[in-house]
């Protein structure tokens, strides 16, 4: 593998004695974080977020707990490759498409309103990146939607990658640690996130723009108050694949007024026997639509399998149906919580 050279803006790692250090030195961007901690990026004792800035006008050098990997940020990183939809989205939100050398593993096309903006974008790889790929682009940022994308199977070990000096950010909604993980997902941690991004790139003026606007959007939505209960179908036909109780299925179902049958388990998805799910007898079931499992797909396969065809549900097609990229943590989000409620006006 060649060589490639280390980026200074951005580097992991940094003492916990230095993260202290410049939590002090500007209160202004400590106060951003300050009261908004989530597990996300809190430490596992329950410390506040480390994240602070060296310099009051930059907000730099920005140390996080990200997922458990302590990364520092000493400027905006200027070349980034992202790694699944909902970081290549958020970032196109923000403004930042001439920050991003590569995109990898995108769950489908990005939304109308960012089509211009990415159109340009190189596609490094259709699935999770090799390192060797990941580091041709000479990122000085591996922005990650997975904790599994950054292995040495993948883009690249974390620690692996800061020896390279090229830093590595996992969305801090799929972070699985105990004490990291978000536990339920809920909006004011989806635009936390926002946030803290915005700090990272520099660009909190326009982080807070989004959050203020998909805020009020969200705050415009009418919830369906008929009391129908719900299943989340994601995947699998023998098995069925479906959200639970704390992820975003959840977090949408729950903002566009829909019980989850699911809602009891404790984890983002979970799998569900279709024993239990005829028992649950759902009123709607919410279909993920996915290039590789569509939503044609799993209709045809409730519809011919004899336990699931004599629902109701699925005997009066009450299908509503999410496009995949809104079912992760992201600016899509929102979107997802105003379609299933028209949808629902639609199905009467």
């Amino acid at each position: 593998m060649p060589e490639f050279p280390s980026f200074p803006r951005s580097s992991a790692n940094a003492s916990p004695r230095r993260a202290r250090t410049a939590l002090l030195a500007v209160p202004a961007l400590a106060l951003l974080f300050a009261g908004c901690a989530t597990p996300g990026t809190a430490t596992p004792n329950g410390d506040d977020a480390t994240a602070a800035g060296g310099d009051a006008a930059s907000g730099y050098p920005l140390t996080l707990d990200n997922c458990g990997t302590e990364v520092t940020f000493e400027s905006a990183p200027e070349r980034v490759v992202t790694i699944k939809s909902s970081t290549l989205e958020l970032l196109l939100a923000l403004g930042l498409e001439d920050n991003i050398v590569g995109t990898a593993f995108s769950d489908g096309p990005v939304p109308d309103d960012y089509a211009d903006a990415a159109s340009g974008l190189e596609v490094l790889s259709d699935k999770v990146p090799s390192q060797e790929v990941t580091l041709a682009a000479e990122p000085d940022l591996v922005f990650a939607g997975w904790e599994s994308n950054l292995t040495a199977e993948g883009a690249g070990d974390r620690d692996a990658l800061a020896s390279l000096g090229v830093a590595s950010y996992v969305a801090p909604a799929a972070c699985k640690g105990e004490g990291y993980m978000p536990n339920p997902l809920t909006f004011d941690e989806v635009f936390r996130e926002f946030e803290e991004a915005g700090a990272i790139f520099g660009v909190t003026d326009a982080a807070a723009d989004l959050v203020a606007s998909q805020q009020a959007e969200l705050d415009a939505i009418e919830p369906s108050t008929a009391g129908l209960t719900a299943l989340w179908y994601s995947s699998g036909d023998d098995t069925p694949y479906v959200g639970a109780g704390i992820g975003a299925p959840q977090m949408i179902m729950a903002a566009a007024g829909l019980e989850n049958i699911a809602a009891d388990v404790e984890d983002t998805w979970t799998s569900m026997g279709w024993e239990a799910i005829v028992e649950a007898n759902p009123d709607v079931i919410v279909l993920v639509d996915a290039a590789w499992n569509t939503a044609e797909q799993k209709i045809a396969h409730l519809e011919s399998n004899p336990a699931t065809a004599a629902l109701p549900a699925v005997q009066q097609q009450r299908y509503l149906i999410v496009d995949f990229p809104a079912t992760e943590a992201g600016v899509r989000n929102v979107g997802a919580v105003a379609s299933l409620v028209e949808q629902l006006e639609e199905l009467g």
